[in-house]
């Protein structure tokens, strides 16, 4: 049984904020929590990790998500989300299930720090929604917020206030009828203003309304066991879908592509849009070029606007500090705007024309003259700590303030005296110390260890210590000076506030257009990280289309290529409505495995917008990716997971629809042979008629021959040759069929020697009860009227792609020619099959009524 873990919420005694606001925070009473007699309400965990291991591979951020929802079997849940670091608020309302699977998809995808939940909802009458939400979102931190903030006109309010002018309109027609989401941006945001002490300055906010529709729903087990964002063995690996993709070169770029990846569109105009975007770049080689050279110098500038929008209840000395740094960041920023926006020129594509637009000077013309009212020209932002403080020193420019002005100057003078003292002493004691700066010390000197050889330290020279062979010190006259300049460094700060903070109040009425230039450049870095993957791949990257079926032409797997040092073999895939449900077999180690997550991992690479590793593909629009598959090849490890991979399958059965694509990975091997192929049997049936496009690796034999003929179903192996004795070669190719080396279980006993006879015995048995098994299959009329249905549904749809396909002229009738000889001969074939079985059954009839007859007369005789 799993180790039960601690509760993520907290108890619920009431902590009454200022203006009445009141929240429930919980401690955990004890390490176990009752069971809520619920059969598996959502994806089960296997082993998850806390949220401090990162649990997605996402940057730490803060994060407060209001959740409500409506009463019903089948609830509507509001949702809004209000990312204080990044400056982001997203509002959606989806109509989910009872089991809640889309509300909890959204939570891990978005991974809230706080939670927010009506306190009648919670403890001691928690609802069924809170109990999942606690079960499942492991390391956010549950709140009850009284019911009176989940206000709709409040929201309405706040939309009114602090989204962006141009998109207040819009947003209120997104949002009419979404009561749970508006009312869950209301408590959202009074929770960040009366407990966080946070506020945003007006028509600041980039506020979004996220329909339910858009984009694939990929749950966290999939996430994981696809590895689409971290290595499940090294969460520091770049071996994962996102490691190999990332070449972005801005913090703005990654979080872009890591949100597309857990989230890939399922809108084909968008795709396209960033498929020819993504080929102009990729063929462009100066455009490209320039433009990942202008990135390079692009800082995190969602983080910097956020900053500059946040408005604090008690600012600081430390504040005010940061308040300039800030500028002289945003300064950094608009410079490096025009190199990108040149870097563009001649732009063919309509979402790169639409990002070089967005970036045109003249968007960015008022903060540039804003800045250049009050900051110097010459100034800019530094990494170094002491190169950072004197850029904040001289950032204003002189003629402002006169009290300013003698505060730099005293700073000056503190400073020049510093370098005057230590080269004094140095010339009194005959060594030679270097200045040296860091945070915590400020000024200090830096010596060599053997220049006191032979003869005593200064008693001059205090707080000392020794570090990688010098000594480091100060004099109690430098920490006189680096108090003076302290303290005049402050002065300036205190006196250029005033100023800094009008610049400020000026700039953010220009913060939407920043936050839209920031978009398109984020945008931009990752269109031209997949552009960086097509022109370094040496083995081919394409671009896909969007049609109504899978078909890949040599599809290599994305990280597996990248990985290991061979060739990767690459392989075709067909899948369609006709040919949804694919039973992939052959032995351990053929390459099952990664034949179908090379699939999934190209699916959602294609519905990012990148091209994909293959000489051709087309992709129909995935709307759901469920994945069942081992991490771990040894049945040891199945069978202590086999509860689990049961309840992981139960909610690919509870969601699914004919919109989805499932990839399911020696299902029903951890439990007997019978149990497994009949539980396999059963699972694969109703997969079937879900209409999904599915990939199902088996061990079964058995299940591939039965579901054989199946509408729908296609048989595929991975070949091994077993043509030289004891050995076997893996291929690693995909064919069609069931795998023919059925008996390869007994060719690796061979390999490692079993006695002869044992071997022989094997082999006569198995291949008579292959014999009896075939020939009662063949001889069924049941069984054939399946195969013709199968071989005239196989017709239509080739018709139907014919009709729709490049193919005309006496090519396309020398190819219908040749599908009606074979639609023919196929068809005799399944005649002449069910036809000579009818003989043998009718000659063994006879048979058996001559042998009767005899027996009879020879008894008649004997009685006489």
């Amino acid at each position: 049984m799993a180790t039960p873990r601690p509760s993520t919420s907290y108890s619920y005694a009431s902590t009454s904020y200022q203006n009445g606001y009141a929240t429930s925070t919980s401690q955990a009473q004890d390490t176990t929590r009752p069971g809520t007699a619920r059969s598996g309400t959502a994806r089960p965990s296997t082993g998850r990790r806390s949220r401090a291991s990162s649990t997605l591979g996402a940057e730490s951020q803060q994060l407060i998500c209001a959740v409500s929802e409506s009463r019903g079997v089948s609830p509507t849940v509001g949702l809004s989300f209000v990312n204080i670091t990044t400056g982001e608020a997203v509002l959606s309302q989806i109509c989910d299930n009872q089991f809640y699977a889309r509300t909890l998809n959204k939570l891990q995808v978005f991974e809230p720090t706080v939670i927010l939940i009506i306190a009648s909802c919670g403890p001691p009458n928690p609802s069924k929604m809170y109990l999942v939400i606690e079960e499942n979102i492991i390391g956010a931190k549950i709140v009850m917020v009284d019911r009176k903030y989940w206000v709709e006109s409040a929201g309405l309010d706040f939309i009114q206030q602090l989204a962006f002018p141009e998109d207040v309109e819009a947003l209120k027609v997104a949002v009419e009828g979404n009561f749970f989401a508006t009312c869950c941006f209301a408590a959202a945001v009074k929770f960040i203003d009366l407990s966080m002490s946070i506020t945003f300055a007006f028509h600041s906010l980039r506020i979004k309304y996220q329909p339910s529709e858009g984009s694939m729903m990929i749950d966290l087990s999939t996430i994981h066991s696809l590895e689409l964002i971290q290595n499940v063995q090294n969460s520091k690996s770049k071996d994962c879908l996102f490691g190999i993709m990332n070449e972005t070169l801005t913090p703005m770029g990654a979080r872009l592509l890591r949100s597309n990846i857990l989230q890939p569109s399922t809108q084909e105009d968008l795709l396209k849009l960033r498929y020819a975007a993504v080929q102009e770049l990729s063929t462009k080689e100066d455009m490209f070029y320039q433009t990942r050279q202008g990135l390079k110098s692009i800082h995190d500038v969602e983080k910097l606007l956020t900053s500059l929008i946040i408005i604090h209840v008690q600012p600081d000395l430390r504040q005010s500090e940061q308040a300039i740094n800030n500028i002289l960041m945003l300064k950094s920023f608009i410079q490096s705007v025009v190199p990108i926006y040149e870097a563009l020129a001649g732009a063919q594509s309509d979402l790169i024309c639409m990002i070089r637009e967005t970036c045109r000077p003249e968007n960015i013309k008022r903060t540039v003259e804003s800045i250049q009212e009050v900051i110097n020209e010459d100034v800019k932002y530094q990494q170094k700590p002491l190169d950072l403080r004197n850029q904040r020193t001289y950032a204003v420019k002189s003629g402002v303030s006169g009290l300013l002005d003698v505060a730099r100057q005293t700073f000056k003078e503190a400073t020049e005296d510093v370098y005057q003292h230590v080269t004094d002493i140095n010339h009194r004691f005959e060594m030679q110390a270097e200045t040296r700066y860091e945070t915590s010390r400020r000024y200090y000197l830096r010596l060599a260890e053997g220049e006191f050889d032979g003869r005593p330290i200064p008693d001059i020279l205090v707080n000392r210590y020794r570090n990688k062979g010098f000594i480091e010190c100060q004099t109690l006259d430098l920490m006189k000076l680096n108090k003076r300049i302290e303290d005049s460094h402050q002065e300036v700060v205190l006196m250029s506030d005033k100023t800094t903070q009008t610049l400020i109040d000026d700039i953010r009425g220009e913060i939407p257009a920043l936050f839209r230039v920031c978009e398109s450049i984020a945008m931009l870095d990752m269109i031209t990280a997949f552009a960086h993957l097509v022109t370094t791949s040496t083995e081919g990257y394409i671009k896909p289309e969007i049609t109504d079926c899978i078909a890949i032409k040599s599809g290599r797997h994305p990280v597996r290529e990248k990985v290991h040092k061979e060739k990767f073999i690459a392989n075709d895939v067909y899948a369609s409505q006709q040919k949804r449900f694919q039973i992939v077999t052959g032995c351990n180690m053929s390459g099952k495995s990664t034949y179908i997550r090379s699939v999934a991992l190209t699916a959602v690479m294609a519905q990012v917008g990148s091209f994909v590793p293959a000489e051709y593909a087309s992709f129909s629009l995935i709307h759901q990716l469920f994945a069942r598959v081992s991490m771990d090849d040894s049945i040891e490890a199945n069978v202590s997971t086999f509860a689990a991979e049961m309840r992981e399958t139960a909610f690919i059965l509870r969601n699914i629809d004919k919109n989805s694509l499932v990839i399911i990975d020696e299902l029903g091997r951890g439990t007997s042979s019978r149990d497994g192929l009949a539980i396999a049997l059963s699972i694969a049936e109703a997969l079937v008629d879900s209409r999904a496009i599915v990939f199902f690796v088996t061990h079964f034999k058995e299940l591939a021959q039965i579901m054989s003929e199946r509408v729908g179903v296609v048989n595929l192996h991975l070949a091994v040759d077993m043509s030289e004795d004891n050995t076997m070669t893996m291929l690693y190719k995909i064919g069609s069929g069931y795998v023919q080396q059925e008996h390869y279980g007994i060719t690796l006993a061979r390999v490692v020697d079993l006695p002869p006879q044992v071997l022989e015995v094997a082999e006569r048995v198995s291949k008579a009860i292959d014999a009896q098994s075939a020939a009662k299959k063949q001889s069924s009329k049941a069984f054939a009227l399946i195969r013709r249905r199968k071989l005239v549904l196989g017709l239509k749809e080739a018709l139907n792609q014919a009709a729709s396909g490049p193919m005309n002229g006496k090519a396309l009738l020398s190819w219908l020619r040749r599908l009606q000889e074979e639609f023919i001969l196929r068809m005799d074939q399944i005649d002449n099959d069910v036809g000579s079985s009818d003989e043998e059954e009718t000659t063994a009839d006879n048979e058996g009524s001559l042998d009767g007859n005899s027996r009879l007369a020879i008894s008649v005789d004997t009685q006489n």
